[in-house]
């Protein structure tokens, strides 16, 4: 019982860390646009242009939405995930 109750505290505790260390991240960034939810649904080459012609603090690119990609956060980075077809299928943001 012991045990179980142990994990689910640090379980807890990581999902605490991981919340509080990207709010901290995050407010680190520069001013500036850091979502385009507008841009779901258009083609993904399209939507990293506008997303760094809107933030020239960023770089965007495209990748696959089947894509593993790291955990860490940059506030220079804009990850735009595209289907098949080349259209966005998630809100662009940075991190």
């Amino acid at each position: 019982m012991q045990e179980t109750e142990g994990r689910k505290c640090a379980n807890e505790i990581k999902k605490e860390f991981k919340i509080s260390d990207q709010a901290k991240m995050s407010s680190g960034c520069r001013a500036g646009k850091s979502s385009w939810p507008e841009l779901v649904g258009i083609n993904g080459e399209a939507a990293a242009k506008i997303i760094m012609t809107e933030n020239p603090r960023v770089k965007a690119s495209t990748l696959d939405e089947r894509s593993f990609v790291t955990d860490d956060f940059r506030c220079d980075r804009v990850r735009v995930f595209v289907n098949n077809q080349g259209i966005v299928t998630r809100v662009p943001r940075i991190g």
